[in-house]
């Protein structure tokens, strides 16, 4: 069962720009307000939701269907 997520629907560009964009905001944000803890906390997490974007990309219901053709191709 092929579960689906609200990114699934974007655009390759979309989805990049989804993972990019908090961190671009924290980076800005860090140019503007200075070195403060909240700009830390901001660029920390900035940075863990694009490694997480970026580590489950592959797992798109696209990709999951090339993996699953590709498996049928060595039975």
């Amino acid at each position: 069962m092929w579960y689906s997520t609200p990114l699934d629907g974007l655009t390759p560009e979309a989805r990049v720009g989804t993972a990019l964009a908090p961190f671009v905001i924290a980076l800005l944000l860090r140019l503007l307000l200075g070195r403060t803890q909240f700009t830390r906390w901001s660029i920390m997490a900035g940075t863990m939701w694009f490694a997480i974007n970026v580590l489950l990309a592959p797992y798109s219901a696209g990709v999951r269907q090339d993996l699953v053709e590709l498996g049928n191709h060595f039975r």
